[in-house]
């Protein structure tokens, strides 16, 4: 592949024979320090180049995606991606640091949620705040950014709606842009960008994947993926994935029952024009979820330690979530390497729960267990989305050379609206009480009769809308030389309940690349940060945007035709009025979490990931993040780790393909939470750093069928993922699953 091809993340249509190769990584130093070939290999290499110098490089444009050759679909890496700025680009080519997981990472580490996958993510961090909630952070900032199929849903986190609890059997791979992403985004977070990008039914031949599993907690999961012509030609697909998935948990009588149902029909309307239809419904019910965990403090101000299965749920408590999605997709691809593409979705998210909060106000007493009181709520709410986006992408031709533009126009409006009745017991309406609770104990068994429920009333009815129009272009300057820029011009209005707000905002984008060699790649950019918030004071009254700036710069490389890529990242993000929650605070005394703006919010740091197929039996993934995140208080976000590793590799051994081979580590250091005591002092609570191993294993038992088994938690390590309230992390636990390709 020429260097000029490469550049502007075009397709090659002639590829130099693939090739074994052993690298040498320093993993430790952050950094790759040579890559050795073998004699039999340079020898290919050096005939192969000499072919293909008498060649002429062809460069298609207007395909979208380049990933789909038997090699490819095992690799844990793609080779083209429009993340970030909806160009067409190698990840080589994107001037921010990017990680995508693919469906062969899914597969091998059982990543079966969009939350399993975040966590096992390069620079993402979580905090499960419950057995429902769980949030994560980047960079020491808060996601809020969450795209599908590139469409932006607003996600406040005070409630859970079930999105990260989707099933990723539907989708093809998850990017993740870390940094600023307001380009794509309009109202963006300076964290990352998470995209789940949908299956669709691209097989002319009938096919399909059955798939069943057995595990720890009576775990039980199958899932059918099936796909056919609809017609002779296979001009009309049609894919239908079902799955059913029911489980008990080491958290004592909690149960889970989800299915999900995805439907796609994808239509050629002509050689050059596709239409893709899709629906997409799913559902969870929960029974004996917690609300928050067990209660952090004793009475007398010492720490609690309670056992792992503790469940402070009472017996009548429940979560359900459910999501109905539409989707409709249409592209056409023009003679001249333009492609146009409209996409539209219309979703339906609702939850209904009844929780109950135990150490609202008062905590149990060390030796009898009694003293504890609790706060009950019902609650229920429904999210809204019709949102539109249509983009126009392409080369052309300016001073004699090629460049690539890309323009598009989106709108949506998201209608948020959400109800809560609390859970009282005693004459004077108060919390319930300690005799309501009885003894919290490590005997907990949930037996507490129901709360008199007062009146529903309305936390908030939310309509959101933005519009936007946005650019960006990538001139090639010179042969080793890129630059990237563009702009994001965005209307945002709410109209809620608890007033109005209207901004409008000019996002600025730029990037530059710069090839030291056929390897590696320097890189820069910048980016502002608008984005107005959901969040709420103690009031009520939402608070102020968002603003700041994000830059980005760093070493880029790729090997084996971008099989395998390197990213090392150095970053600072500036902004200001981040919302952080307020301690054991509410929204008007609801059950609605209530913020804070903060004042000066910076974080700086480095990012490293290595990702791809170090041979061609060993696919690996390696990331390592260090930052520093203050505001004008000290630091900021400290229960996220600023210091994070996590490996994952799988092996298939050339002396017996048919067994593959593999497993991870992730380690992070000590993170805290300042907690009020029981006597209103403020006390500082501990996480320390912990590791946490994995291995799988799958034995292909002939072409159709395959065996696997997978251990988390190997070591079986206890630890905290939150400790506001006290919330352990999964035990050890161990799965096995049988799969029929055909």
């Amino acid at each position: 592949m020429s260097a000029s091809c490469r550049r502007p993340a075009c397709f090659i249509a002639h590829h130099i024979p693939p090739m074994n190769r052993v690298f040498t990584l320093s993993l430790l130093a952050l950094s790759i320090h040579s890559l050795i070939v073998s004699p039999e290999a340079q020898a290919a290499d050096t005939t192969g180049s000499a072919t293909n110098a008498s060649q002429q490089d062809v460069v298609v444009y207007g395909a979208t995606t380049d990933n789909t050759d038997d090699q490819s679909k095992q690799d844990y890496q793609v080779k083209t991606t429009r993340a970030g700025t909806k160009l067409l680009l190698t990840p080589r080519d994107v001037p921010q640091s990017l990680s995508v997981i693919t469906q062969q990472r899914m597969q091998d580490q059982q990543l079966q949620t969009i939350n399993d996958v975040l966590n096992n993510t390069t620079g993402i961090t979580s905090e499960q705040d419950d057995s429902e909630r769980a949030y994560y952070y980047s960079r020491g900032f808060k996601i809020t950014n969450f795209t599908f199929d590139g469409i932006p849903t607003a996600m406040g986190d005070s409630w859970n709606y079930g999105d990260t609890a989707s099933d990723t059997a539907i989708y093809d791979r998850i990017e993740v842009v870390r940094g600023a992403t307001g380009l794509m985004t309009g109202a963006g977070s300076p964290a990352a960008s998470v995209n789940m990008v949908r299956k669709h039914a691209d097989s002319k031949t009938a096919t399909g994947n059955l798939q069943a599993s057995y595990g720890s907690w009576q775990k039980q999961r199958y899932v059918a993926d099936l796909s056919t012509p609809l017609n002779q030609s296979g001009s009309l697909r049609g894919r239908v994935i079902a799955g059913y998935q029911n489980q008990d948990s080491w958290l004592d009588r909690y149960t889970k029952n989800t299915k999900f149902l995805y439907a796609a029909i994808d239509a050629d309307l002509s050689e050059r024009t596709t239409l893709s239809l899709a629906y997409d419904y799913q559902d969870a019910d929960t029974s004996n979820p917690t609300w928050g965990g067990n209660p952090v403090f004793y009475s007398n101000g010492t720490l609690t330690h309670y056992r792992r299965g503790l469940n402070s749920a009472a017996d009548w408590t429940y979560y359900h979530t459910t999501v109905r999605k539409l989707y409709a997709d249409l592209e056409h691809h023009f003679d001249n390497g333009w492609i146009a593409h409209l996409n539209g979705t219309h979703a339906e998210n609702t939850f209904s729960d009844k929780l109950l909060y135990v150490g609202y106000l008062s905590m149990p007493d060390r030796d009898t267990g009694g003293g504890a009181d609790g706060f009950g709520s019902k609650d229920r709410g429904k999210r809204e989305l019709t949102s539109v986006d249509g983009y126009a992408s392409g080369p052309f031709t300016l001073l004699g050379r090629q460049h690539q533009l890309m323009i598009g126009v989106n709108y949506s409006r998201q209608h948020n609206a959400t109800y809560s009745s609390n859970g009282t017991t005693s004459e004077d309406g108060s919390e319930i009480t300690s005799s309501d609770i009885g003894l919290f104990t490590n005997h907990w068994n949930g037996d507490i009769a129901q709360p008199t429920w007062g009146d529903w009333y309305q936390n908030a009815d939310d309509i959101i809308r933005q519009k936007s129009a946005y650019t960006a272009a990538r001139f090639s300057l010179a042969d080793p030389l890129a630059l990237i820029v563009g702009a994001r011009y965005t209307q945002y209005r709410n109209d809620g309940s608890s007033g109005d707000m209207e901004k409008n905002n000019l996002t600025p984008y730029a990037g530059i690349i710069y090839d030291l060699n056929d390897t590696w790649s320097a890189y820069a950019s910048y980016t502002s940060i608008f984005q107005p918030q959901t969040y709420r004071d103690s009031t009520g009254h939402y608070l102020s945007p968002i603003t700041g700036k994000s830059y980005e710069t760093g070493l880029k490389s790729a090997w084996d035709d971008g099989r395998l890529t390197a990213t090392f990242a150095i970053f600072r993000i500036e902004q200001n009025n981040v919302g952080q929650e307020q301690d054991g605070v509410y929204v008007n005394n609801s059950s609605e979490q209530a913020y804070v703006a903060t004042k000066g919010a910076r974080s700086k740091g480095a990012e490293f990931e290595l990702n791809g197929a170090i041979t061609d039996n060993l696919q690996m993934t390696f990331g390592a993040t260090r930052y520093v995140a203050t505001d004008s208080t000290g630091r900021y976000n400290s229960n996220q780790p600023q210091t994070v590793f996590k490996l994952f590799s799988r092996y298939q051994l050339p002396t017996l393909p048919e067994l593959t081979v593999g497993g991870g580590i992730t380690w992070q250091n000590r993170v805290f939470w300042d907690v009020a005591a029981p006597d209103g002092s403020t006390q500082r609570v501990y996480q320390s750093s912990y590791p946490l191993a994995s291995l799988f294993t799958r034995y292909q038992i002939n072409k159709q069928v395959a065996v696997q088994a997978n251990i988390n938690n190997l070591f079986d390590r206890t630890y905290y993922t939150y400790r506001n309230n006290d919330v352990y992390g999964e035990p050890r636990n161990v799965s096995i699953s049988l799969s029929y390709q055909f």
